[in-house]
């Protein structure tokens, strides 16, 4: 098993520089688990706030080759329960299929006070091709 720390880009990068975006665990048949960091967005409202952060997770995920359809888990932190429903669209449009398991908690306050929303992800990665 190898493990590999990364902040791919194009994606943005760490808020701090005390922390990794993804954390790629590799097993020897070239499958791979992918654990990435919560993610926060600039924006107004809580459905902006939502969309940016699910394009940072597809920039991250297909910077390891993988997609949104290779997520097998979800944790979600709102500052307000009631935009349940607000991220939960917008969350509907990247996420199709079957849903991932998934967590989702309401705290008082995020890394970035304007943030209404964080997201991290668990993805499953098939081997690649020639592993």
């Amino acid at each position: 098993m190898q493990i590999t720390l990364d902040s791919p880009a194009p994606a943005p990068q760490p808020l701090s520089p005390y922390y990794s975006q993804v954390a790629r665990v590799e097993h020897a048949d070239g499958s791979a688990l992918l654990f990435v960091s919560g993610q926060i967005a600039e924006g107004a409202t809580l459905a902006e706030q939502t969309r940016g952060v699910f394009e940072t997770l597809v920039a991250l995920l297909k910077a390891h080759g993988a997609t949104m359809a290779d997520v097998i888990n979800i944790r979600t932190y709102l500052t307000d329960i009631d935009g349940l429903a607000e991220y939960a669209a917008v969350r509907r449009e990247f996420l199709v299929g079957t849903p991932p398991t998934s967590m989702t908690f309401e705290v008082s306050r995020l890394f970035r006070p304007q943030a209404r929303v964080e997201v991290e992800i668990v993805a499953a990665v098939s081997p690649r091709p020639g592993a």
